[in-house]
């Protein structure tokens, strides 16, 4: 009878254990995001699991190129992921099917289909970035500013790190660095 309470001691306090370390992981360090649409193909389809870094952004912010995860303003409650394209203080322009930041067209080899329609200039305001879809033509992003518009730093959740399932499709997403823009 004795070993039984110990037993049963001994599991409710490994549960507890297990109960506030996935709390404190789930809460600072690391989350599981599911994509749905297909706003960010070829670099992430519909259903593919991935791993959301909720500590990098802790000391450092956003660059250009990082995929994101947020809380768009115009739909609470639900995470968009979306390519940064713009941080604090540059201007974005998509003109004759080409992205401008600062007036310098970025390399996007990731990129399907030309973004159809003119958009812009946008200037990104302190605290926030600028993102886009990589499936443009079918994205819901930063050029829409009733939806979307500028990602606040307080609404992201984090950096897509790595896609987890399928299991044949496990990869690290890439971040684009468009060097001609450093």
């Amino acid at each position: 009878m004795q070993i039984a309470k110990e037993e049963i001691k001994e599991f409710i306090e490994s549960v507890v254990i297990a109960g506030v370390l996935a709390f404190f992981i789930i809460t600072f360090i690391a989350q599981s995001f599911v994509v749905q649409g297909r706003s960010m193909e070829p670099t992430l389809h519909n259903g593919e699991r991935l791993f959301v870094d909720k500590l990098s952004y802790r000391f450092t912010n956003p660059d250009r190129g990082d995929v994101v995860v947020f809380s768009p303003k115009g739909a609470p409650g639900k995470k968009y992921i979306k390519r940064v394209i713009g941080v604090p203080g540059d201007e974005i322009k998509i003109r004759n099917k080409k992205v401008y930041v600062n007036g310098k067209q970025i390399q996007e080899d990731y990129i399907l289909e030309a973004t159809l329609g003119n958009f812009g200039p946008y200037n990104v305001p302190k605290q926030h970035i600028f993102v886009l879809g990589d499936n443009r033509n079918n994205s819901a992003d930063s050029r829409y500013t009733s939806l979307v518009g500028f990602v606040s730093y307080d609404d992201i959740s984090g950096k897509a790190s790595w896609v987890y399932w399928p299991l044949n499709n496990m990869h690290i997403i890439d971040d684009q660095k468009y060097k001609n823009l450093n």
